[in-house]
């Protein structure tokens, strides 16, 4: 039982170690005109600063290794931070994708007496083997490699000890530190601090559930049986439980890894085209997509019959998503502006969707898509977008799950006239909203609780 008073000073000392941990990397200038600015200069000469080469690196760098030093939760942080591209430099979100899969792993005996206590049984009777050097370590699980008694492989996702402590504390911690960003940075209505910490939170809340897991990738699965372009592992649902996870083990290149692709002889035009295609598929099709679709998790089969035509090899489902047809319905609509290059389009839908305050005005919103397009899209692919090749990418809108009021709208078929029509007002029951997973279940289909997990 915790005393009284033990949380404030749990909270006080782990502040403690996050502000030397900024000076040790002379990054303690990023809290500068904040509440914490004054102890953090009281404290400087107490703490001794990083070498000189690792002050040389870049601050981007440099944050990194912070945010490893500073445990998992923070490590997700960063994850989670580098897919905000729009408030993050490019430089410092490249860096923070470093950290995949980079966390200091658990001790693998700990890790087995997890799994014994998860699924109720010896290691010796689940399994035939059990490795206890982790194949790969996370911030909130690890896996290891296993052999059933009927000789399949499989891999084994364990939850870290005492995680959900650590995830307590750490997310009072983040709270806090939001609420002086909110409170001191003059962009924080752009930032959004406190909701960037309370995604986490949901996000992490759900992790913590394995099962939530196995149930999301068995749907997948069913969704894309016998398909030629993506394969789900297996998911072992007698050796499965909320804190262990068993799973067919499967082989593959990272999806970011070219030379590898390129030394097994994969075609990747054909692969980057299939990649588009699974990606509508899954938003437009089943309403149910892989929301965490990095190289880590992304893999390429390796048999060599499939050069020519290769598949996808999804891993790690704890977060899946589902959009309001809604959302859906705008999703398709900016992708045909994108594709047309219409970027004042693209910010007038932004605005009607609800994704970007109305008092941006369409014209300075507009150039700003324009920019951030071409600096995403190299010239050849922007070219290949508005050519030819859009139009087998990109389903026929009268193929996209429409908003209910635009498909009975008989103006919203007529690409002539859709530019003067504008869609119904948001609904607030049942919208997802902003791509974020859903815990909803898709009309027809029975589904567990999604969440995000790594």
């Amino acid at each position: 039982m915790m005393l009284p008073g033990m949380k404030g000073v749990r909270a006080a000392l782990r502040a403690n170690k996050i502000g030397r941990v900024l000076i040790r990397y002379r990054l303690d200038a990023l809290l500068d005109g904040t509440p914490a600015e004054p102890w953090l200069k009281l404290a400087r000469p107490f703490v001794p600063r990083a070498r000189d080469d690792i002050a040389a690196l870049s601050r981007g760098a440099r944050l990194r290794m912070v945010l490893q030093e500073l445990g998992p939760i923070f490590v997700k942080f960063g994850q989670i931070l580098s897919t905000r591209r729009d408030l993050i430099p490019p430089d410092v979100a490249e860096e923070l994708t470093l950290l995949q899969d980079r966390v200091k792993p658990f001790d693998g005996d700990t890790a087995l007496r997890i799994v014994e206590k998860a699924l109720g049984l010896p290691i010796g009777e689940a399994f035939a083997s059990f490795d206890t050097k982790p194949l790969a370590s996370a911030s909130i699980a690890q896996v290891h490699a296993a052999t059933l008694h009927d000789g399949r492989q499989v891999v084994v996702k364990v939850l870290r000890p005492e995680i959900e402590a650590q995830i307590a504390g750490d997310i009072a911690l983040l709270k806090s530190g939001a609420a002086l960003v909110d409170y001191a940075h003059p962009s924080a209505d752009k930032i959004r601090p406190k909701e960037i910490v309370a995604e986490i939170e949901t996000t992490l809340a759900a992790e913590l559930d394995l099962q939530r897991e196995g149930a999301n990738a068995s749907v997948m699965r069913r969704f894309w049986k016998d398909s030629p372009d993506l394969y789900v592992p297996e998911i072992i649902w007698s050796h499965t439980a909320e804190r262990a996870l068993t799973m067919e083990r499967v082989t593959g290149i990272p999806s970011d890894d070219i030379a590898a692709l390129d030394a097994a002889g994969i075609d990747r035009k054909a692969l980057a085209a299939k990649g588009v295609r699974v990606f509508y598929t899954q938003v437009f099709r089943d309403n149910f997509f892989h929301a965490d679709a990095h190289a880590g998790n992304i893999w390429v089969d390796t048999d060599p019959a499939r050069k020519a035509n290769p598949r996808f090899i999804a891993l790690d489902f704890g977060i899946v998503g589902q959009l309001s047809q809604q959302d859906q319905y705008y999703l398709a609509e900016n992708f045909m502006a994108i594709f047309n290059k219409d970027y004042r389009r693209i910010a007038e839908l932004h605005v009607e969707a609800g994704w970007m305050p109305a008092h941006r005005t369409h014209r300075r919103a507009g150039s700003r898509c324009a920019r951030g397009l071409r600096a995403v899209l190299h010239p050849a692919a922007e070219r290949d977008l508005a050519g030819a090749g859009a139009d087998q990418a990109v389903p026929h809108r009268a193929e996209v799950r429409t908003h209910p009021a635009a498909a009975a709208d008989p103006v919203a078929e007529d690409p002539a006239q859709h530019r003067r029509r504008r869609p119904p007002a948001r609904s607030a029951a049942g919208y997802l909203g902003r791509g974020q997973a859903g815990a909803g279940a898709h009309p027809g289909r029975t589904l567990q609780p999604q969440a995000r997990l790594r």
